[in-house]
């Protein structure tokens, strides 16, 4: 049995989704006229308390196009260091939106206003790059699951304000930061000016996220999205995976945290310095392999049938997801932690 803890968005869609997907009303999203990409889109604005959506092939894609639509080639955006957009989308907004980034410390990718208030350069003159833009991401990927404080991401949200400044959420696990919390999604969204939610992951549709802003701006995002070449025609029967999964998976993502908490918690029985249980507040866990390089650690839970991801020299990473259960996620666990306890000198 292989119990593949990589990643959320190794999830395969359930056999009620893939009705939902067989069954799906579809016509031209390029032209603007497939009802099920309109119902979903019109449906996530919402729930986040925007006026408009845009359904991408991509969380990379509509971060891509949030992010562009706040800052303008020249200009800069500014997160955390461990942000995605910083680290995983291949460079992406320099290289094809022609912005900068710089990016301020952060514990486990939790915001600070402190920090985005030191960085921040609204008016940087005729010398230096100007920001025009924070983002922020919740839940945080590389910080391990980490939910962002409402206080202060309303603090963020305020000081964006007050300096003309716009504020992306990367909400790619945003569904989880709501099931872990209790905070209604629209308390979210509506601090922000554009937000981005993934359906791949914890939702477990096959592919697409949804863009939301105001109406100008995603009428703006959608003639940018056809630029990219990522406009798409019949999109309806993967927008009906996305709002079945609306209607099936939202609530259940508090089954993949408490399994996270259990997988956690037998690495920890066997090497108890490799992770805190108590630090993993939704479905990803990083693990400290302290003395021991990671990528053979992995390899070798691999032969014994438990994936998880090299996310550093040192780091391991586990995110469950509705693939898994409590119990093979309880015994992969005990595989990892059984292998961080042999000795380094062991043969």
């Amino acid at each position: 049995m292989i119990v593949d803890l990589r990643s959320d968005t190794v999830t395969r869609p359930t056999e009620a989704m893939r009705q939902a997907m067989i069954m799906a009303e579809v016509g031209d999203d390029v032209y603007g006229e497939d009802p099920s990409v309109i119902a979903l889109e019109r449906r996530v604005a919402e729930l986040l308390g925007h006026q408009a959506g845009l359904f991408c092939a991509t969380g990379s894609l509509a971060n891509l196009l949030g992010v562009r639509l706040l800052v303008e080639p020249g200009q800069e955006v500014v997160c955390d260091v461990e942000a995605h957009i910083a680290r995983a989308e291949m460079g992406a907004h320099g290289a094809l939106g022609g912005l900068t980034m710089r990016t301020f410390p952060s514990d486990r990718g939790r915001i600070d206003v402190a920090e985005v208030a030191k960085i921040i350069s609204p008016s940087a003159g005729p010398y230096l790059v100007s920001t025009a833009a924070v983002a922020v991401e919740n839940t945080h990927n590389f910080g391990g699951g980490t939910v962002q404080s409402l206080d202060q991401l309303q603090a963020v949200s305020e000081l964006c304000r007050d300096h003309g400044l716009g504020l992306h959420l990367d909400g790619a696990r945003l569904w989880n930061a709501h099931v872990a919390t209790g905070t209604p999604l629209i308390d979210y969204g509506r601090l922000c000016d554009t937000v981005s939610v993934c359906f791949s992951k914890g939702l477990g549709a096959p592919v697409g996220s949804v863009l939301v802003a105001d109406a100008d701006r995603i009428e703006r995002a959608r003639v940018l999205r056809k630029r990219l070449g990522a406009g798409w025609r019949q999109a309806g029967v993967l927008a009906a995976a996305a709002l079945h999964a609306l209607d099936h998976h939202v609530d259940r993502l508090a089954d993949d945290h408490a399994a996270a908490r259990t997988f956690a918690e037998a690495v920890a029985e066997n090497v108890p310095e490799a992770v805190d249980p108590d630090a993993v507040e939704t479905n990803i866990v990083i693990i400290d392999t302290g003395d021991r390089p990671a990528g053979p650690i992995a390899a070798a839970a691999a032969a014994q049938g438990v994936r998880v991801s090299v996310l550093g020299a040192r780091m391991l990473r586990a995110v469950t997801h509705l693939d898994v259960d409590a119990a093979s996620c309880a015994a992969a666990g005990k595989i990892i932690g059984t292998l961080l306890a042999v000795p380094t000198s062991a043969p």
